[in-house]
């Protein structure tokens, strides 16, 4: 199984990534193991977690997330459910 998951940095801003193991993924982020991005913009909190079939439809889903406004990303999170986005 693999995850998209979007994080909550310190700034307000958002991080999203995939991981088969989004809780050590968390933790490397937060211990500055993770991207250069969250480097810059410490992780506060996963907000986000989505289940999906293999690494191929995860990339996937984690493409079209980046590409979405604040605001759709924040209706993302607040719904939890990729429909209601």
């Amino acid at each position: 199984m693999w995850f998209t998951y979007i994080l909550l940095c310190s700034d307000g801003s958002f991080y999203t990534g995939i991981s088969n193991n989004p809780q050590q993924r968390f933790l490397d982020h937060k211990n500055g193991k993770g991207g250069r991005y969250t480097r810059l913009h410490k992780p506060v909190k996963i907000v986000y977690l989505e289940q999906l079939p293999d690494k191929s439809i995860a990339l996937k889903r984690e493409m079209q997330i980046k590409g979405w406004s604040r605001i759709k990303k924040e209706n993302l999170v607040k719904y939890g459910h990729p429909r209601l986005a």
